[in-house]
């Protein structure tokens, strides 16, 4: 099945995006500059004088400041500074009808990004807008992509198979991509849930803008707040500087919240309220910032079950289930796995500098008839490990059990396979779950399940 992601002007979406601040006591070039923007601008506010522009910056989040020097009072450049101090990080392009190279100099110094004589023309000061919030957004673009390299997002390509169960997922997922409503993924742990997402993404209006993944999980349920809405300086112990929230990095684009079933009970109500409003406020600040996310969330347990069990907002369940999809197990395609190997020798063999290996039709087998609680993740470490040793390693599924393929006539319980697997690497690593899981391709949570199943501490 082929899918072709539309395409959008970045260009474009950066100015439509833009929230920008013009100070100037001069109310015939305030209303100039203010027309000349509003067209092409998200937000843009005027400001007289300093002091109205610090009222607005208290609860506002501009990506750009066009800013007067000789105001009434607290000049231009003394304003600038306070902005930087006070965390502002944005752009500011200076303009003044008088000046000199010594007030150039310290209007750089004090952190403007441009300065404009006056008169200028329409021409000149789009110009320094453009160049302005095209380095805005390419800020943004790195730090996502900076964290996306860290996290090692997954390609897309993951999304292998011609079953029956893939090709239904692929075209709920082309369906859904064109509709900007919130999506819940559901499945088990290495489903392939955050490849599901990033497939939205793709295949979206806004595949040009970033996709930026967060697990629920794994991040500290004190710093939850800060990292998805930014905070002020000085709003906690520690806080020497604003910071941006994940949530304005995603401007444009999707924000894929994983194991939102994670996410404590205060986040939720304050999530709930962001889809509602589409505002954001940093931690410690005043401000109201206005964003254009697309959420898609995605859960390997049943947040219906979690919210009977009240670990769970009913209202923000129903917010999120506006489309449910729900990823197969590797159990439910086994006919994949064929597919689902060759693709991962084709892709890591080069990625590890290490020669493709060869897999027979008896090896296929037993991968077929082996479990897979770990799912496709597991199946992909399994080859990772299997092109480093150079032949497939089949005995690591079947440890302490003698494989036989399903011609030999010998009944398999499959759950005692996966039992003894489960058991035998924690074995190998004197009972370390995280790094037994992390071997398994599953999560600690998962394994820390299985185990109370089975009555093991």
């Amino acid at each position: 099945m082929t899918l072709l992601a539309p395409s959008t002007d970045r260009a474009a979406d950066a100015w439509r995006h833009s929230s920008v601040l013009v100070v100037d006591d001069e109310q015939g070039m305030r209303n100039f500059l203010e027309k000349t923007l509003a067209p092409r601008c998200g937000e843009v506010h005027g400001a007289d004088s300093a002091e109205s522009a610090e009222a607005l910056a208290r609860t506002h989040r501009y990506d750009l400041v066009i800013l007067d020097i000789a105001l009434p009072g607290k000049n231009g450049i003394a304003l600038l500074r306070e902005l930087r101090e006070h965390g502002y990080s944005g752009e500011v392009i200076l303009i003044t009808a008088f000046a000199d190279l010594d007030t150039a100099i310290e209007a750089l110094r004090a952190g403007a990004s441009d300065f404009i004589l006056k008169p200028f023309r329409v021409t000149q000061l789009l110009n320094s807008v453009q160049q302005c919030l095209e380095r805005s957004r390419l800020a943004r673009e790195n730090y996502v992509l900076r964290r996306t390299i860290s996290q090692r997002t997954p390609p897309f390509a993951g999304l292998v198979g011609q079953s029956t169960q893939m090709v239904d997922l692929q075209r709920s997922l082309l369906r859904v991509a064109q509709v900007t409503s919130t999506v819940l993924l559901s499945g088990e742990s290495g489903t392939g849930k955050e490849l599901a997402a990033l497939a939205l993404h793709r295949h979206s209006p806004r595949a040009n803008g970033p996709f930026v993944p967060v697990n629920c999980a794994v991040m500290s349920p004190e710093l939850i707040e800060s990292e998805l809405f930014g905070h002020a300086k000085g709003a906690f112990t520690g806080a020497t500087k604003s910071r941006d929230g994940l949530f304005y990095y995603a401007q444009g684009g999707t924000l894929f919240l994983d194991e939102i079933g994670e996410l404590p009970l205060t986040l939720q109500a304050t999530l709930l309220r962001v889809l509602d409003d589409r505002r954001i406020r940093p931690v410690g600040s005043e401000q109201q910032v206005p964003v254009d996310v697309r959420i898609i969330a995605a859960t390997n347990r049943s947040l219906a079950a979690e919210v009977a069990a009240g670990r769970f907002r009913a209202d923000l369940y129903y917010r999120l289930q506006v489309v449910e999809i729900a990823l197969p197990s590797l159990r439910e395609h086994k006919q994949d796995i064929p597919a689902l190997v060759e693709h991962f020798i084709t892709t890591l063999a080069p990625q590890l500098g290490v020669e493709p290996i060869e897999v027979t039709s008896e090896e296929l087998d037993y991968l077929q008839q082996y479990h897979w609680p770990g799912n496709v993740r597991e199946l992909r470490n399994l080859i990772e490990r299997s092109l480093i040793l150079g032949s497939l390693n089949v005995s690591a599924l079947y440890q302490g059990l003698p494989p036989a393929p399903p011609a030999a006539g010998k009944a398999t319980d499959l759950h005692t396979l996966e039992k003894q697997h489960i058991l035998s690497v924690l074995e190998s690593v004197q009972g370390d779950k995280t790094r037994a899981a992390r071997l398994l391709g599953i999560s600690r949570r998962t394994l820390e399940r299985r185990c109370a199943e089975w009555s093991l501490s």
